[in-house]
């Protein structure tokens, strides 16, 4: 009578992975890295640069970068966590763009001081007397 084929017959498995093949693979969990459900951390809501970009360099670009930080947490909470990375990466692209927006501001008005210094100042008189 035969049962078939039989472990460590002709009709064998194979050899199996070390440390039995039970459990995880080697290299961590069964899914994307840090495994499913959510992240141990909220992302950064980057509100401390959207705040400090709105009062020192360009305000409507600021309004924007703080909106989205305040959404980082709303939907971090809620359970919204693709959700909740995609808006702290916005807040972080917005308040680059004011602080880029305000350093190219900021320096175009110091040139056109000195320009208009320069031009000023060359068409004063040389003594007091010249009038």
């Amino acid at each position: 009578m035969s049962y078939g084929n039989q472990p460590g017959g002709p009709g064998d498995y194979g050899t199996q992975p070390p440390g039995g093949g039970y459990g995880p693979p080697s290299g961590g969990g069964y899914g994307p890295p840090g495994g499913y459900g959510a992240p141990q951390t909220p992302p950064d809501n980057h509100l401390v640069a959207a705040i400090l970009t709105t009062l020192f360099c360009c305000l409507p670009f600021g309004i924007v970068s703080i909106v989205k930080s305040s959404q980082v947490n709303s939907k971090w909470a809620a359970g919204d966590y693709q959700g909740a990375i995609v808006a702290s990466d916005e807040a972080k692209t917005w308040w680059k763009r004011a602080l880029i927006t305000g350093l190219i501001v900021n320096i175009a008005i110091v040139i056109l001081y000195v320009v208009l210094f320069v031009v000023l100042a060359s068409n004063l008189p040389s003594t007091p007397y010249d009038y």
